[in-house]
C-alpha cells in the first residue's frame, strides 16, 4: 500500500531512459552487418540525439 502512495507522490518516471533503451535494442537487431562497435555507437548517438 505504501508503494502505491509513493507512486502518486513522486510523478517522475524513467520513460525517457526506457525509450532510449528500446531504440538501442532495435538498432542492435538491425545492426547485424555493422563491422565494428564504433559504427554501432555512432548509430545510437544519432538515433538518440
Amino acid at each position: 500500500m505504501v508503494e502505491i502512495a509513493r507512486m502518486w507522490h513522486f510523478t517522475r518516471n524513467n520513460g525517457i531512459a526506457e525509450g532510449f533503451h528500446n531504440k538501442m535494442k532495435i538498432i542492435s537487431r538491425h545492426a547485424y552487418g555493422f563491422r565494428n562497435f564504433e559504427n554501432y555507437r555512432l548509430r545510437v548517438q544519432v538515433s538518440c540525439a
